[in-house]
Parts: structure tokens; sequence; C-alpha cells
């Protein structure tokens, strides 16, 4: 009996012994993976802390190769602007040319630059390079143009006043401004702020009663690019760079501020009509949309976060939403990436049909008041259909010339372009009255403007003085033999 319980104390043992190894197996696992577990954070932790920078970035830095090493993330991200191929339906980075896509706006643009050169931007990193190779530039353009296109401009504009800067001639920095758009644009070097480095939007906000050093970051994210993706122009002999904001920034408030300083960029070759060109009024538009509204700023869609380990930071590749929906536009509509871009696709779609009927409209008004001068109508006559015409253009290129095709706030470009298209419907019949007045009511013979070259031909002609016949009367009816087809 004493044996065999001696037997069953023995077997428990080594039971409680098994057991006691499997219990010590399981804690080594645990405490192994704990341990695994706290390293993986402590080592997230660590790469999510801001950067400490490896090599001091100096105060002018305008390189953007050299803040790469302190932050590689940002810089190789950014270095992807290279590609210039990228497309989009009415966007993208390669060189779209707009007069060959829109003949039209070779004679909207007569008698200014506009209708020798006008493309698609490739995007930052070629803004040194597609500024110094566009036809636009001549020996009479002010150094002003250089403001948006590098990071040389704001060493130079430390050195030197703006005044001073803004009224020299472009030629004049070819040999200092060589690095574009880049990290000291936007970027204080010695603690990476969000910073203004343009006086001109400084300026515009302090006239405004803003403060703005007092901006919020979220705020600064948008006024980034509102540095230079805005309506401006250069105001007196100085050429200074000047915001049209003084009392606010829709269309109807700069055309007025434009009114009162009686300013135009031209007088257009065709009607004699003076003009304003809209730039990239991109700001102005974007802050009467709905992401506005909504506090969305241009970096959320333009330059979305990334993660990249436990590393969150601002994508510096800048490029249409539409190239990177799942970081931009993904993040707070939950469709389909095929379904997003079918939207924004649709809502552009529109505002492209309206604007190209406006741009259709505004030739064939301009014609319309150049057959009237041939008609011999006064500049008095014709002074009511040329301030129609004025403003007709100043709308359509409020829209035409902002970037993403009317997206950044639908409803606002449809109104204007509304607006646009009455406009130029009033100045062409006031100047149909005025035909009709000197013996002219026979539809006047518009030229064959359906492509570039046929349309840069008829704006050299009137540039020249020589323009062709539009009055039927003075063709002796036969059309064909004045080279001329029906038009708008």
């Amino acid at each position: 009996m004493e044996t065999m319980d001696q037997s069953h104390n023995t077997s428990q043992g080594k039971q409680w012994a098994w057991v006691g190894w499997v219990l010590f197996g399981v804690a080594l696992i645990v405490t192994f993976g704990l341990g695994l577990l706290a390293s993986s954070i402590l080592t997230r932790r660590r790469e999510a802390l801001p950067p400490q920078p490896v090599h001091p970035i100096a105060r002018w830095e305008s390189d953007s190769s050299k803040w790469a090493a302190n932050f590689p993330r940002e810089y190789d991200r950014y270095r992807r602007m290279m590609d210039d191929t990228t497309r989009t339906k009415y966007g993208g980075a390669f060189p779209r040319d707009y007069l060959e896509e829109t003949p039209a706006n070779v004679i909207l643009f007569a008698g200014y630059a506009f209708a020798k050169d006008y493309r698609q931007a490739r995007g930052h990193v070629y803004a040194v390079e597609d500024v110094t190779h566009t036809k636009r530039v001549n020996e009479k353009t002010p150094a002003t143009c250089w403001t948006c296109k590098s990071t040389d401009v704001p060493r130079l504009l430390a050195q030197m006043s703006p005044a001073d800067f803004y009224k020299q001639p472009f030629a004049a920095f070819k040999s200092e401004i060589t690095h574009p758009i880049g990290c000291l644009d936007c970027h204080d070097p010695t603690d990476m702020r969000l910073v203004i480095t343009r006086p001109a939007l400084r300026e515009a906000l302090q006239r405004q009663g803003r403060d703005p050093d007092k901006l919020s970051h979220q705020e600064m994210r948008t006024m980034v690019c509102a540095q230079c993706h805005v309506e401006y122009y250069f105001k007196g002999d100085g050429k200074y760079l000047t915001f049209p904001w003084d009392k606010g920034t829709s269309i109807e408030q700069i055309e007025s501020y434009y009114e009162e300083a009686d300013f135009s960029d031209w007088t257009h070759a065709v009607s004699h009509a003076p003009m304003v060109k809209m730039q990239h009024p991109d700001f102005e538009i974007y802050s009467t949309g709905i992401h506005a509204y909504r506090n969305v700023s241009c970096a959320d869609c333009h330059m979305p976060y990334m993660s990249e380990g436990g590393v969150k930071f601002t994508d510096h590749h800048v490029q249409s939403p539409l190239l990177n929906i799942a970081n931009s536009c993904a993040v707070c509509h939950r469709w389909s990436e095929e379904e997003i871009r079918n939207r924004v696709e649709s809502i552009q779609d529109k505002i492209h049909e309206v604007r190209g009927r406006v741009e259709q409209a505004l030739v064939a008004a301009h014609f319309d008041v150049a057959a009237a001068m041939q008609a011999e109508a006064t500049d008095e006559e014709l002074q009511t259909p040329r301030q129609l015409i004025r403003r007709a253009q100043l709308r359509w290129d409020f829209v035409a010339a902002n970037n993403g095709m009317g997206f950044h706030s639908p409803a606002e470009c449809l109104r204007i372009l509304a607006a646009a298209l009455d406009l130029a419907g009033q100045a062409r019949s006031e100047a149909s009255r005025i035909l009709a007045k000197h013996g002219i009511t026979d539809p006047i013979i518009y030229p064959d403007v359906s492509t570039k070259e046929k349309a840069q031909a008829v704006e050299q002609l009137f540039v020249k003085g020589t323009p062709p016949n539009l009055l039927p009367n003075k063709v002796g009816g036969d059309r064909a033999s004045a080279a001329l087809t029906a038009g708008p």
C-alpha cells in the first residue's frame, strides 16, 4: 500500500513539473512578445518625433536639395514633380497648348502676349525653365514676373526693397535666379514653420485689416499657396506687384477695384476694347466653394498627408488630386476611385461646355465691334459695346484662367459664366444696332479661326492694322474671294 502511494506521488510530481515548464515557456514567449511590442512602440514614437536637423540650413538657402538631408521623405516626393507627362482630362503636368486646344484664345487675347504662347504649367520644379522659355517674355518684361517662380526671390527681396526688385528688367536676374519653386518659398528654415515670403500677399491681407502673422496653421496651408495662385496686376510705372483685393475677392469686387483704378493690361487688337487679363485666381474661386467652407485647405487635397512607418508627413509631390485619389479625395469621400473621378469630370465637363459657349460669343463680339469700326462707327458710339466686352471677358477669364476647370467652386463658376454670356450677348446686340445705324443689316463675315495657325494669322492682320474685310457689302457678295468663312 505504501509503495502504491509513493508511486502515485511521484507521478503527480512529474505532472506538476511538466506544467511548470509549460508555464515557464508561455511566460517566456509572452515576455519576448511584450518586449518586441514595446520596442516597436518606442521605435514608432521616435520616428514620429519631428526630425532633428542633421545639417543646419542657411537662412536664404534656395537649393531645395540642401534641405534633403533633414527631410528626405519630403524631398523624395518633391522630386517626383520632374515627371511632366502626367495628365488628367483637364489638367496634369504635361505642357498642354491652350492655343492649340482652344483657338478662340488667340482672338480673345489678340494684341497681347498670351496670343503668342499660352501653355499649361508643368509644375513647381519647372517654374524657372518655363518662364524663361515662354514667348511671352521680351525685353520689356519686368522683374516682377520672377516673383512666384523661384526660391531665389525671397533672398533678393531681402537684399533690396520689393519696389527696387520689381522695377528692374526681367533679364537683370537671369544669372541670379536659377532655383525653381521649393522649400524656402513656404518654410522658415530655422523651425520649418509655414511662412508668407511674398510681400504682395502680406500687403493685401494688411489692407483688409488681417494680420498675416496670426493665421492658424490650417489657414497657412492655404495661404502659402495664395502667395502665387491668385489674381494680381503690376501697379504703376514701377510694376509693383499688387493683389486687387481691397474691396474683396469676388469677381464683382475685383472689377470695381480695376474700374476705380482705370486699369487695363492692353487694348484689344480686334475690338480696341480696354482689357484686363486675369492670371490664375485659384484662391479667389476656392474661397467661394464647399471645401473652403468646410475648412479644407489647398494642401489637404493637393499635398495630402502620407504615412511611412510611424511617420506622418505632407506629400510634397504637388499635383492634381485626381492623380492621388486614395490619399486625397477618398479620405473624406467614401466612394470608389472610379466614381470619384467620374463625378469630378462630370462637373468639369459642364463648366467646359458653358465656357466654350462664352468663348464663341466673345470672339463674335470682338469681330462685331471690328465690323462696326470698318463701317466707320466712332469711338464714342462703340464705348458701350467695348465696355460690355471688357466686363464679359473679365468674367470668362476669371473662370478660364483658374486651375481645375471650375471644380473648386462649380456653382460660382457657372454663375460667373452665365453673367459673361449675358454681357457678351448685350455687346453683340449693341454692335448690331450700331451696324444697322451705318447701313449694315446683313450678317458680317467672320474670319476662319478654327485652328491655332488660322487664328494667329488673322490676329496678326489686326495687329498690323491690315484686318480682313468683315462687311458683306465690301466683298461684292463673293465671300470665297475674301478667303473668309462663316464663323461664330
